[in-house]
Order: structure tokens, then C-alpha cells, then sequence
């Protein structure tokens, strides 16, 4: 008797640049959205959006029922991490920071959340990226702590 499992987990997906700093120009940014883009397909991670920053990225990804969340974030970090070291976008080494965000999205705001990720720039004309993870962190209900978050 076969047994089907069926899952819609999304998660929007945040992380930083090493220390924060802007470290991808935008030509650099697009190129490491399209290879998370890739990546992603290429391990079985249905990634619908995802915005890179100069320093920080978006992404909105269902979750596979084979990985954890933790799984999810070593893979594309450490993946585009390297490739970024190998293909050299940008001068000195890159890296991402340490951490990340992962909040949960109802099936019905996949595209409020999927608008926000697109206008990124715009948004970051008005906030920085640490106000809005701030902001992202307390509407979850979670503890901001300001110490691990220069």
C-alpha cells in the first residue's frame, strides 16, 4: 500500500552578509540570486523568490519534507558562500554572517510576502536591514537582542 505525504511548509528565509557589510555590488547581488536560484532546484528546495542585497538576502522557499530548516540554511549559505569565492564577483573574500531568520508564511500571504522580497530596494530606501529584521523578529513574537544584531 503506497504512502503519500504531502506538505506546504513556507518559510521566508533572511541572512546576512559576514559582519553586515555591503559586500556584493549589484551586479555581484544578481549573480548569486541566480545561482541560490539554481542551487536550490538542483537540491530539491522549491525557492519562489529570492532578492539578494548587498548585504543581506531574501528568499521564499517550501520546505522539503526531507530537510530541516538548519539543513536548508548550511546548504545555501555554504554553497554560494564557495561559489562566490570561486567564481570572484567582488574583491577579498566573502562570507556570510552567522545566523539567520526563518518565519513561517500561511499558503494565503505567499504573495504578500513574495511582493515584499521583489521590492526590497524600495523598502531599504526607508528602513536598514537591521530595523527590519527587528521588526520581523517582534511581529513573530520573539526576542530582539540588539548586542548580536551591529
Amino acid at each position: 500500500m503506497p504512502v503519500h505525504s504531502y506538505s506546504r511548509c513556507w518559510l521566508h528565509l533572511v541572512w546576512a552578509t559576514l559582519d553586515r557589510r555591503p559586500l556584493l555590488s549589484k551586479a555581484a547581488a544578481v549573480k548569486v540570486s541566480g545561482y541560490l536560484t539554481d542551487y536550490s532546484r538542483e537540491k530539491g528546495i522549491y525557492m519562489r523568490i529570492n532578492f539578494v542585497n548587498s548585504d543581506h538576502v531574501h528568499a521564499l522557499i517550501d520546505l522539503p519534507t526531507n530537510r530541516t530548516i538548519e539543513d536548508v540554511i548550511q546548504v545555501l549559505k555554504g554553497s554560494s558562500s564557495h561559489w562566490a569565492n570561486e567564481q570572484d564577483p567582488l574583491p577579498g573574500k566573502f562570507g556570510w554572517q552567522r545566523g539567520y531568520g526563518a518565519f513561517s508564511v500561511s499558503h494565503s500571504g505567499i504573495e504578500e510576502v513574495g511582493g515584499y522580497i521583489a521590492t526590497q530596494e524600495e523598502h531599504h530606501r526607508k528602513r536598514s536591514f537591521s530595523e527590519e529584521l527587528k521588526i520581523m523578529v517582534e511581529r513573530y513574537g520573539l526576542e530582539w537582542h540588539p548586542e548580536e544584531n551591529r
